[in-house]
């Protein structure tokens, strides 16, 4: 048996009797492709079964329980979709139909595969048959055709649900826009955040489902403008509220407002798959790509005069000299860059022309001269075509190396490029209002966005690399509020205890008066970077702890508590990610210079040598920060986000 249920464009199975199935409709999600497998196995199994007229008993029987499995299957599945299609009216009439067509073709294959067994026994036992072959194949086309149809029209229920969550998030957006008081934003915003949860949840499952990484790699992106943007609209709003007249706290909250329209906007061109006023998709090409594309292809003329057209080649020139736009357009790439750029890209087309020249006399002449001539040609315009790419490709997005990873590039230059400007407004209203805490809030808001856009730049860098060096380390989760025990099976090795936050809030605290005592043992000119991190610390695990204990009642209300509590977590752990390679900094540059430490009052000493032996931990290690009391309380985090 031979099976290739699913290709790109649609579903289809292939087998050496030559029996082949295409549905002609598209799949764009894995949940689609996966239910079609074992029905395409199935079915692919009755068509390649031997194709002796005469077969023993027990065969018979195992192709008549196969055929019935197939019917019973579809019976039942055909039941669901009818019930989908009487629950949304606009569908019912198709589904209705596709779903007749998957009962009718199922019964036909439970009838062709009845072999009738003991009516025509032969005389060693076996019974001649004659299989309607030809009327098994037809109907089991017809019965993935329309089983597919099914769950094709029952994906749309799901791109339903999104178009009406999204809509439901805009109507809000707008109310939240125009609000003048504090309790009435305070009550929209409560609305709001349960809106952007359930739309997280919607899009985030169907992020998963997608099959398209380029698709993914968008869903992603525009996800995360939303996740970070939602705090943003709250301080923005918080503060043009408190300051109303103030110009640059307006455009600043505009700016966020537009943000996260875009992000809506693009989440429903993804999952529509369409795109505004009927553009095409944008495809996708950095110069790293195409210069490389191009080498191959001009050296192949080595081996092949033929194979290519010189129409094609040129057109390959041209895209790569537009995308070269990117940096001679740059701000940021120099005069004399920008003139070698310039220089490299009109030798670059007077070398295409040598060696298109060359190429056509080496096609009609084919003498040893214009071999050699054809050779020379291809040296030259491989050389120059390479400098141009150590010109240009200094722009990220150019040496991603996959179509995805450019995705995410575009997102982070976009990101930044929109984030600077909002710093500078909401930098500008804090200035314009230096005693206001809630423009203070706000700029530190944006900040923090730039930080976090920082860190995950870290991250792309990385998984970039990894494509260059030939691995493909293990991609980054989207962190986003999950449903309940849905991920639990990617945490077995975590142990469901029972998680204190309280706790967790505590050992942030206790941490922070080692880092003091840590810092009273260091020279001045050390100690503020370490205690700049700890203000950070001290103020947020307080903040925790009196989130943790807040009373609340109802289901949403304990759902924003959690959530609260995790996002809380999440930046004491971003402290402690930044924290922690600075004192293990200082502490070497302490044991190599032995002069860093100050001599210090015995109480001091005392109590930092207390703590350590408290934890029991070696001096030598970096747990001697008391660091190794976090570390449950982090696993115990992420099972509590993962509930």
């Amino acid at each position: 048996m031979a099976t290739s249920p699913c290709s790109s464009s649609g579903v289809s199975s292939s087998s050496s009797s030559g029996f082949s199935i295409d549905t002609g409709l598209e799949i764009k999600t894995k949940s689609v492709e996966q239910t079609l497998v074992p029905l395409v196995a199935q079915i692919t199994t009755l068509i390649n079964h031997k194709e002796k007229p005469k077969k023993s008993e027990k065969t018979l029987l195992a192709i008549q329980r196969v055929g019935q499995a197939v019917n019973q299957a579809v019976a039942r599945f055909v039941t669901v979709g009818e019930t989908i299609g009487n629950e949304n009216r606009e569908l019912k009439e198709e589904m209705n139909f596709a779903c007749s067509e998957a009962r009718r073709a199922g019964e036909a294959i439970a009838q062709l595969t009845d072999m009738n067994i003991g009516e025509r026994p032969d005389f060693d036992g076996r019974v001649t048959v004659f299989t309607d072959k030809t009327g098994v194949v037809k109907a089991a086309r017809l019965l993935l055709s329309s089983v597919t149809k099914v769950l094709v029209l029952a994906d749309r229920i799901v791109v339903k649900q999104i178009i009406i969550s999204r809509n439901k998030v805009l109507a809000t957006m707008e109310h939240l826009e125009k609000v003048n008081s504090f309790q009435e934003f305070v009550q929209i915003f409560s609305q709001f955040g349960n809106e952007m949860v359930e739309f997280a949840h919607l899009t985030g499952d169907r992020q998963n489902d997608l099959k398209n990484e380029k698709k993914k790699a968008s869903m992603a992106a525009a996800r995360a403008v939303l996740e970070k943007c939602t705090m943003m609209l709250l301080t923005a709003s918080k503060t043009c509220l408190r300051h109303p007249d103030c110009e640059s706290a307006r455009m600043n909250k505009e700016g966020v407002f537009q943000r996260m329209r875009q992000a809506l906007e693009q989440v429903i061109e993804i999952v529509t798959d369409s795109r505004p006023n009927g553009e095409s998709e944008l495809t996708l090409i950095s110069i790293y790509t195409g210069i490389k594309e191009f080498k191959n292809k001009v050296e192949g003329l080595r081996d092949n005069l033929y194979y290519l057209s010189k129409e094609n080649v040129s057109t390959m020139l041209e895209v790569i000299l537009e995308h070269t736009e990117d940096f001679t357009d740059s701000a940021y790439t120099s005069h004399e860059n920008r003139e070698r750029i310039l220089e490299l890209s009109n030798q670059a087309k007077m070398e295409l022309e040598q060696l298109v020249s060359v190429w056509m006399q080496a096609q009609t002449l084919k003498t040893k001269d214009s071999f050699e001539d054809l050779e020379l040609a291809i040296l030259k315009m491989c050389q120059c075509i390479t400098e141009l790419k150590r010109e240009t490709c200094r722009l990220l997005r150019h040496v991603s190396g996959t179509e995805p990873l450019e995705i995410t590039c575009i997102h982070a230059e976009d990101t930044f490029q929109v984030t600077g400007p909002q710093i500078v407004s909401a930098a500008e209203t804090l200035a314009l209002h230096p005693t206001s805490k809630i423009a203070k809030e706000n700029l530190d808001v944006f900040c923090e966005a730039w930080e976090s856009q920082l860190s995950d730049m870290s991250i792309l860098l990385r998984e970039i690399n990894d494509v260059f060096e030939g691995r493909r380390g293990e991609k980054r989760a989207y962190l986003s509020l999950p449903r309940p025990g849905k991920y639990n099976a990617n945490l077995k090795t975590l142990k469901p205890v029972k998680l204190d936050v309280e706790v967790f809030a505590a050992a942030g605290l206790k941490f922070s008066s080692i880092l003091h005592a840590f810092s009273n043992q260091l020279e001045d000119d050390d100690k503020p970077l370490l205690l700049l991190e700890i203000e950070k610390l001290i103020p947020l695990s307080q903040q925790l702890q009196i989130t943790a204990r807040m009373p609340v009642q109802g289901k949403s209300p304990t759902f924003t508590k959690v959530d609260a509590c995790i996002q809380k977590a999440k930046a004491v752990m971003v402290i402690l990610s930044q924290v922690l390679p600075v004192c293990w900094k200082l502490l070497r540059k302490c044991k190599a210079s032995n002069g860093c430490f100050r001599t210090p009052p015995s109480w001091k000493e005392n109590r930092l040598q207390s703590i350590t032996n408290e934890d029991g931990v070696d001096g030598k290690s970096v747990e001697a920060f008391g660091v190794k009391s976090l570390e449950h309380h982090v696993a115990n985090l992420t099972f509590l986000e993962s509930n």
